[in-house]
């Protein structure tokens, strides 16, 4: 029996489509693998790999401009947007009398004008502005004041009874009193703390700066009567010793 040979047109097509079926199917390699789930009893795992895909890229693509604006759209007009000064539920309420403007290096601006100066500290209480210069607080008459020094040996804070005289007497006493150090924060001594919850008032202790801030907060939301603060300086410095 006699076969005829394909044409060469024909005999091209075929080896193309031969070659092409040949390409496309994927390649079986063999890794070396330790006991893996889906590896042979003898230890060799096969996996289908595509002839194309550690080809590399033909083009490559530039990385993104970044956006003008935040706006990616017209805007909307949209009637329920959410209004997030509506939200501000102290928005609507004066900052006490009282409040700190701002805190100098040698005394304090308030939000009434008055302004506390020659490197005196102050001491907020029911509404009331005092200065307060507690490094100069003596425990009797016949005391000589402190010189300045309110950092006992052991690193603490540390003031003398008499320096809170305005809390003794005032009445209904603060529920906190906010404690601002001078520039940097530090713990304050046992029997400082220990006297002044004795009055039944709690202290916090921070520096001057976020004891302002916290003292505007708070006595814009609870009241001038149930929180109290007690500043010194920010240019206050512990003389040497």
């Amino acid at each position: 029996m006699t076969t005829t040979s394909a044409s060469g047109p024909l005999r091209c097509l075929v080896r193309s489509a031969f070659f092409t079926h040949r390409i496309q199917r994927p390649l079986r390699v063999h890794l070396q693998c330790q006991r893996h789930p889906n590896s042979t009893p003898s230890g060799i795992l096969v996996q289908d790999v595509c002839p194309f895909s550690s080809l590399p890229r033909r083009f490559a693509t530039s990385p993104s401009n970044p956006p003008l604006s935040v706006n990616r759209g017209p805007a909307s007009q949209e009637d329920t947007q959410t209004d997030f000064s509506v939200m501000d539920v102290l928005g609507n309420t004066p900052p006490p009398t009282t409040a700190v403007d701002a805190c100098l290096s040698d005394g304090f601006h308030l939000d009434n004008g008055l302004k506390i100066g020659e490197g005196s500290g102050c001491l907020l209480v029911s509404g009331e502005a005092f200065a307060w210069r507690p490094w100069e607080a003596a425990s009797a008459p016949n005391q000589t004041p402190r010189t300045g020094k309110m950092v006992n040996t052991k690193g603490q804070w540390e003031v003398d009874a008499v320096a809170w005289g305005v809390l003794d007497v005032v009445w209904p006493k603060p529920d906190l009193l906010i404690l601002g150090l001078g520039p940097t924060t530090m713990p304050i001594s046992p029997e400082t703390r220990r006297y002044i919850n004795g009055l039944g008032i709690r202290v916090d202790v921070q520096d001057t700066r976020n004891a302002a801030a916290q003292f505007n907060l708070l006595a814009t939301e609870r009241g001038t009567e149930a929180v109290a603060a007690a500043l010194v300086p920010m240019g206050w410095r512990e003389p040497r010793r």
